[in-house]
């Protein structure tokens, strides 16, 4: 896995991490960055600061544009790659749009709820009793 896909990972968990303990994400981000286990990296830092300084209209953007779904009732998983996703098209003009886009689908290919349940029985289907 490259650095900044790592990196973005790695920042998913802290966003993760902090709506799930409802606990301030910065507070969060300072913990992980002083226990180093496993290392914060430096973009890792810096997405999570971006979607907190921005994440009110991110989440306004979000609440605005989904459709079919209450950006409350989302999965916190999904939600917070959305964040992640969304500030990097947004706010990180060194990411291309393209990348920020495909990084984000690629969390939640691996992360996501839903469709990694939804991945795993077709990886079963063959064996499945139906």
């Amino acid at each position: 896995m490259a650095a900044r896909s790592k990196a973005r990972k790695r920042a998913l968990d802290v966003l993760f991490e902090a709506e799930l303990r409802g606990e301030p994400v910065l507070e969060i981000l300072g913990e992980r960055a002083a226990e180093q286990t496993p290392p914060v990296p430096a973009y890792t830092t810096e997405l999570v600061e971006g979607v907190q300084a921005h994440r009110a209209r991110i989440d306004e953007l979000l609440a605005a544009h989904a459709q079919g779904w209450a950006l409350d009732r989302m999965p916190a998983v999904d939600r917070n790659i959305l964040r992640l996703g969304a500030y990097e098209l947004l706010w990180q003009d060194q990411v291309p749009d393209a990348v920020a886009i495909s990084e984000a689908v690629q969390l939640a290919r691996d992360l996501s709820t839903e469709g990694g349940l939804l991945a795993r029985l077709l990886e079963l289907k063959p064996t499945l009793t139906l």
